[in-house]
């Protein structure tokens, strides 16, 4: 498969993730937080050839690092067509509320629009994209094969914020039961923030959304 490696990046120690193919140098990079540095430094030290960064949703704190490491790659961006302009516009990706975290964050827009059902083709995988909205309008969360990479959706005992712009706690708790709930019990979560986890943990204990 391809090796993850994760980084918590920021203030609010946001996990940015890098996966790895194996055998090769070709990498992708999901969701490049704030004060990218030991990512940055991870690709260089490796050389690696990074096709694209995927972003499992532009609040400031998942994208703070986004133009630093497009940048350094020179690789396309993929982000939900709901949050296109939340990139150029730092009153709706939350960095103009937060002052005392960080000064006002923008970047250029997405490459690529994400969709419900799209399928990926990158460092040799496939990777399904799940519209997965309720934490914002444009979440969405990445399958490949056992792994998910969920944003902001779902953590281990937790589940994201809804109180946002655009938040729904009714689109989160949907999102979850009927998307991410469904996949096999054994698929390990990556999430946003804090450690990993795996479905079926999440069905049996997760006290946000009991299965």
């Amino acid at each position: 498969m391809f090796k993850i490696e994760s980084f918590s990046l920021g203030p609010l120690q946001t996990n940015a993730y890098l996966l790895i193919a194996e055998n090769s140098s070709d990498a992708i990079v999901i969701d490049p937080g704030m004060n990218p540095g030991a990512l940055v430094r991870r690709i260089q030290s490796l050389n690696l050839n990074v096709e694209a960064i995927l972003l499992t949703h532009a609040h400031f704190d998942h994208m703070g690092g986004l133009e630093e490491v497009r940048t350094l790659c020179n690789c396309p961006v993929y982000l939900h067509d709901l949050e296109a302009e939340w990139l150029t516009n730092a009153k709706l990706n939350g960095s103009a509320n937060w002052s005392q975290v960080t000064p006002p964050i923008t970047a250029e827009p997405a490459e690529y629009a994400l969709d419900e059902g799209q399928q990926l083709k990158l460092i040799g995988h496939t990777f399904t994209v799940y519209h997965t909205p309720g934490h914002s309008p444009g979440s969405v969360s990445f399958l490949c094969g056992k792994d998910l990479f969920a944003g902001d959706v779902l953590f281990r005992m937790g589940v994201g914020r809804t109180d946002l712009t655009g938040g729904s706690e009714r689109q989160l708790i949907d999102s979850i039961r009927t998307k991410l709930y469904r996949l096999a019990d054994d698929v390990t979560v990556y999430p946003g923030h804090g450690p990993k986890t795996t479905i079926g943990a999440e069905k049996s204990s997760n006290p946000y959304v009991p299965a």
